[in-house]
């Protein structure tokens, strides 16, 4: 392996065997062993088992202790984002298992952004709430969420640690959900949301911007996402009438 470059040696194998998941290998086969691998590469045991270690932690393989490392299928993994927007489902649904940490739940001022995004005017009360979204302890997604005040006057913070948002939306304050809309592109990782996402720095993400509309036709709230690309993917079908 070359040792030239600036990159950490374990993260050179990582490129090197996710190349090879990617190209080569097919879910369920088994990946060489450390043993192997490090005579391959010319890396010691550490060196190799942090790669593996990353890996898995990517949900790229999995090890099974006596049996050895075993490439993952992605596509039973990955999250599939068309038509669902409730993250709660969406993980019991893929028989994983969510877990919503609340970072911040206040109440601000609609900038000139806001208001123009939730058709409300300049300087409106809105609920702020921030969001670490998880599946299986691993981290999928950042959510800050916008919700106006007049339409959720007495939501407290002890209401959103026992209940989904939409829940909240729906049954405690019977507000009809019509429809949801959402807009994806990609984007980079910025330093707090790859913190919160253990993710490096400037890794691929993908930003997400969700307008629901109750039966009135009214925002009911507006939310910006960050999401891991790794975790999720987004799946189109064009039909034909």
């Amino acid at each position: 392996m070359a040792r030239a470059s600036k990159q950490p040696l374990y993260d050179q194998l990582v490129d090197i065997l996710t190349e090879k998941i990617n190209q080569e290998y097919r879910p369920g086969d088994l990946m060489p062993s450390e043993r192997e691998l490090s005579e391959r590469y010319g890396l010691s045991r550490t060196t190799v088992r942090l790669a593996l270690q990353e890996l898995e932690r990517l949900g790229m393989v999995v090890r099974k202790h006596g049996r050895g490392t075993f490439v993952a299928d992605q596509s039973a993994q990955v999250t599939n984002l068309m038509q669902a927007y409730s993250f709660t489902d969406q993980m019991k649904a893929a028989g994983r298992v969510p877990e919503t940490t609340i970072l911040e739940f206040s109440e601000i001022d609609a900038d000139k952004n806001l208001a123009q995004h939730m058709g409300v005017r300049l300087g409106d009360r809105l609920f702020k709430l921030k969001r670490l979204r998880s599946a299986d302890g691993i981290p999928m997604m950042v959510e800050r969420s916008f919700l106006p005040v007049r339409k959720f006057l007495t939501l407290k913070r002890p209401l959103l640690d026992s209940m989904p948002l939409y829940e909240i939306v729906e049954n405690v304050y019977h507000e009809k959900i019509r429809v949801a809309e959402e807009e994806f592109f990609a984007s980079v990782a910025r330093p707090g949301e790859a913190h919160l996402l253990d993710i490096p720095e400037n890794a691929p993400v993908l930003e997400l911007a969700r307008t629901t509309y109750n039966i009135a036709n009214e925002i009911i709230e507006y939310t910006l996402s960050v999401a891991r690309a790794d975790q999720f993917k987004y799946k189109v079908l064009h039909q034909r009438m």
